[in-house]
């Protein structure tokens, strides 16, 4: 932290609306917030995870049972029951369209089908 005189740094008009309020006393102003970035937006991993938690719910209604997801995804039936019910309650819903599945968000919850 360095300390500056504020006739140096800060415009005359403001300079006296602080005098107003702190005359002559020391303030601290502190840094602007910087917006960081949520874990794995920068490497890739948050959509890499994505993807398999939606390829995890689409095998999962496609009648996998959550034995056979541990099998084939290597996590344990713990995780993968948390991924399945944030799936639902997240209202992701399997659409199948000319042979190839896609994944929908909507704003409902769905139910297995």
């Amino acid at each position: 932290m360095n300390y500056k005189n504020g006739k140096d740094v800060l415009p005359p008009s403001l300079l006296k609306e602080l005098q107003q309020y702190i005359n002559g006393e020391l303030i601290y102003i502190p840094k602007q917030q910087e917006r960081r970035a949520a874990w794995g937006e920068l490497s890739g991993s948050r959509k890499l995870i994505q993807r398999r938690n939606e390829d995890i719910y689409r095998n999962y209604l496609k009648g996998l049972s959550l034995a056979e997801l541990e099998s084939k995804f290597h996590l344990s039936i713990e995780s993968l029951r948390k991924i399945v019910v944030k799936m639902r309650a997240a209202g992701v819903r399997l659409e199948t369209a000319a042979g190839s599945s896609a994944i929908r968000h909507e704003g409902t919850t769905g139910a297995r089908s």
